[in-house]
């Protein structure tokens, strides 16, 4: 009877630290790892601890650490509003940019002041596609640790415009079908009902729609299935 009661209470803790982890991840706001600053990266690994603990703590022993991380999640989230409105904030709180090299010049200054050493630099530089350094201008490293890089006006990819080509607007695709099912939202979006779908699945032969794993349709109005297979 123990055990089943220390199972139970794990499983209550467990889903009431998940709400509200899960709220907090809300408020605090969707980012991808590699955009996020230092601080914003340390209070989620420490709201994350947090976390665990509340779900492997006992109800009447869990109110502490559930108060300090719903408070690191309200102070993650009222820096990062004020970081929004002050730019000098946004500089305290995530940093600057920083130029690393330009016209052929290594900062070293620079270099240490970022804690990076050659080494580092020049796999930095590969990662993102450069393997002669004499083929760059200007590097710079962003607040969330990336790279940002100008290569050197004969060493950037062509585009259309550099070929003289007159290359037409690009538009949005909508997927009108997902997994079996119709998506009205998107149909509706893209200026479409169901009979044009049906009539449209009539004309390539298409059986049931629950067979149909992705449709697409482009701005030409051409409707794009793709069936589920197997690997």
């Amino acid at each position: 009877m123990q055990i089943a009661g220390s199972i139970l209470s794990t499983l209550i803790m467990s889903i009431v630290s998940l709400t509200v982890l899960f709220i907090l991840a809300k408020c605090i706001g969707n980012k991808q790892l590699s955009e996020i600053n230092l601080f914003d990266y340390i209070n989620g690994i420490t709201i994350g601890s947090i976390a665990a603990e509340v779900a492997v703590s006992k109800p009447a022993d869990a109110m502490i650490p559930l108060t300090a991380m719903i408070l690191y999640g309200l102070a993650t989230t009222a820096i990062s509003i004020i970081a929004s409105k002050s730019r000098k904030a946004r500089k305290v709180l995530s940093g600057k940019a920083t130029i690393l090299m330009n016209n052929g010049t290594i900062y070293r200054d620079a270099m240490k002041k970022t804690r990076l050493d050659l080494d580092e630099f020049l796999a930095m530089l590969r990662v993102n596609g450069y393997f002669d350094i004499a083929q760059i201008k200007t590097v710079i490293l962003e607040p969330n640790g990336r790279m940002s890089i100008l290569p050197k006006a004969e060493n950037r990819p062509v585009t259309p415009k550099d070929a003289g080509y007159d290359v037409g607007e690009e538009y949005l695709f909508y997927n009108v079908i997902m997994d079996g099912r119709i998506m009205e939202e998107n149909l509706h979006r893209a200026g479409k009902d169901k009979n044009w779908l049906m009539q449209e699945l009539k004309k390539q032969h298409e059986g049931s729609v629950k067979d149909i794993f992705l449709a697409c349709c482009d701005a030409n109005n051409t409707l794009n299935v793709f069936k589920a297979g197997r690997y």
